[in-house]
């Protein structure tokens, strides 16, 4: 879509934005989903036009301004529809996560007090109606059908006929968006919960287009926004980065957006789709890394030699430091082996953006060299979520997060906790005053963060303050600098240290189950984690790694002893959040015994 009035920040509403930029669209194709092998798209008049049917047909259910309505669904095109319809009817729309526990969306359901409930299949539908039936919700949307009717008190109605003959209520619902206020909260979006309970954060409609237009500021002006931008949805639209960047972003500047099939499909839909932009969590990226150096090693030795040669160069471009013996090599990766590696990424990729945990500096490096421009961003849900995000144009530094987003002001308390002060900061947690208060005080998010600003006006963060560690002689330090370290090396997958109050660290390690399995067959052992880790050669093939990476590190900060988990560390046991972040409460109850006999002796 070319814009014809590309002015960024000045709706009144989330909807109001969306009716502007349909109305430009048109016929033009805005969502993609593949069936049957083939993409298939919806335009920007059909999505309006569906929009604006169930934003009618929520009322007329007897939905009423400021109900909530949950939403559970993987990404697709419906997502968007119902998040927008859910909107426009004047209601806030509650994202919750596919893979939440019976309690988890008991909890939602019961503190976000929800009316409603809108679910697209059977499959998250059978952990999601028990929970249901106990609630005040009422009524419930399938988008696939669940084959089944009343249930109690809960009346069941289906999809399509509610997403129907949106073209004579189009007038209405626009109305109904330009009265809107940026004020208006627009959803509650529940803390993945790393430590406890997960919160209702309230974001309203200026929050949102905030960050969408800080983010978008960034693209126009240092990579040029146009006629064909392209998103691929990846990550769970219930998490607030997808929500603002993966979705209201591309909706801002006009974009299309393709949804992705799942991670396993997902290096198939990229050079499928060819994106101009993604967003994406570093754990991803370290993942394509490993995948890609174990790829150029099956291809032989001029393979190698190149990509040893792009990171040698590229470490060296990044530093600034570039000799003139380098350019020419820099010449013939640029003919011979960064396209090829630009075209599995769809060759027009403008930039990956990283969010939702801390990058590892060096998986920036190594993106870098491979001639593919990676932005680290940083945020928070209570921020809408992005704060500040890496950009060309101020310098990228891969051990900053760069400058704040336009608007948006930063500064550093006496403690070194970051703080933020602009429209992006929510309007609180809902219903728990006695957190909003600790949390909001005289207009500043204070947001748990550590950190400094450098001579640049980047932020530089060292820290999760409530993740610190503080042992006991009163050092703080970072465990997601140590880890991160760690998971870099070939032989280890996940890791996670400990050390509070303690002389030293420690650390659990999850070895990776590809040179696991290498390893195992090399030694001809048995590629069982249950009967390796007990081996002696095993251990010292891990204590290497370890011992590897506590070179680089402080006294305070080696890794003294480890031992393995019992498993992989995943969304499913709870040991992980939706964004992939590590569980530390939940690792350190599971893990108690083992913790406490690293210290024994």
């Amino acid at each position: 879509m070319k814009l014809n009035n590309p002015h960024l920040d000045h709706f009144p509403s989330l909807v109001a934005m969306f009716f502007d930029r349909a109305e430009q669209g048109g016929e033009d194709p805005f969502l993609w989903r593949k069936a049957d092998r083939i993409w298939h798209p919806l335009s920007w008049r059909q999505v309006a036009n569906q929009v604006a049917a169930l934003a009618r047909n929520l009322r007329e259910l007897g939905l009423n301004d400021g109900d909530r309505v949950v939403l559970v669904s993987e990404n697709r095109p419906e997502w968007c529809i119902a998040d927008l319809a859910i909107m426009a009817a004047g209601c806030i729309t509650v994202p919750t996560y596919t893979t939440n526990t019976e309690r988890d969306h008991q909890h939602i359901l019961d503190n976000s007090g929800a009316k409603a409930v809108i679910v697209s299949t059977a499959k998250l539908a059978r952990t999601l109606m028990p929970a249901v039936t106990r609630s005040d919700a009422h009524i419930v949307i399938t988008m696939e059908s669940l084959r089944v009717g009343q249930q109690g008190d809960v009346a069941i109605h289906d999809w399509a006929p509610l997403v129907t003959g949106g073209e004579a209520w189009l007038d209405e619902t626009r109305t109904r968006a330009a009265a809107m206020t940026r004020e208006d909260t627009a959803c509650l979006i529940y803390t993945s919960g790393t430590g406890g309970a997960p919160r209702g954060v309230m974001q309203h409609h200026g929050a949102i287009l905030h960050n969408a237009a800080g983010a978008a500021e960034v693209l126009v002006n240092d990579f040029g926004i146009g006629d064909e931008e392209v998103f691929l949805s990846f990550l769970p639209l219930s998490h607030a980065y997808e929500h603002s960047g993966g979705q209201f972003l591309p909706i801002m500047v006009g974009a299309q957006i393709y949804y992705s099939e799942g991670l396993e499909k997902l290096v198939s839909n990229i050079e499928e789709t060819r994106p101009t932009i993604m967003v994406v969590v570093p754990r991803l990226f370290e993942v394509i890394r490993a995948r890609m150096i174990k790829s150029v090693e099956k291809q032989g030795k001029l393979a190698n030699w190149m990509l040893n040669q792009a990171l040698r160069v590229g470490e060296k471009d990044y530093e600034r430091r570039m000799g003139v013996l380098d350019r020419p090599v820099d010449l013939i990766l640029d003919k011979l082996f960064r396209p090829k590696i630009q075209k599995r990424f769809g060759g027009r990729m403008k930039a990956l953006v990283s969010g939702g945990a801390p990058l590892n500096p060096e998986i920036g490096v190594f993106f870098h060299s491979i001639g593919l421009t990676l932005l680290q961003g940083y945020g928070q849900t209570e921020a809408g979520p992005v704060i500040s995000c890496n950009r060309p144009a101020a310098g990228i530094k891969m051990d900053t997060v760069g400058p704040p987003l336009m608007n948006t002001e930063v500064r550093i308390a006496d403690d070194g906790e970051i703080l933020v002060r602009g429209e992006l900061v929510m309007k609180g947690y809902w219903r728990n005053d006695a957190e909003t208060a600790r949390v909001l005080v005289d207009g500043w998010l204070h947001t748990g963060d550590i950190g400094h600003i450098d001579d640049k006006g980047r932020i530089v963060i060292t820290d999760r303050k409530k993740d610190l560690i503080v042992n006991d002689k009163g050092d703080n330090v970072s465990p997601q600098r140590v880890e991160g370290m760690l998971t870099l090396q070939p032989e280890i997958l996940q890791a996670m240290v400990y050390g509070d109050k303690r002389p030293h660290l420690v650390g659990l390690l999850v070895p990776d189950p590809e040179w696991m399995a290498e390893w195992a067959e090399a030694e001809g052992l048995p590629k069982d984690l249950c009967r390796l880790r007990e081996h002696e050669k095993f251990r010292a093939a891990l204590r290497a790694a370890v011992d590897r990476v506590n070179g680089q590190l402080s006294v305070i900060e080696k890794v003294r002893k480890f031992d393995f988990a019992d498993e992989a560390f995943s969304i499913e046991n709870e040991q992980m959040t939706p964004s992939m972040k590590i569980r530390r409460h939940v690792l350190r109850e599971v893990y108690a015994d083992k913790i406490a006999a690293l210290y024994k002796g």
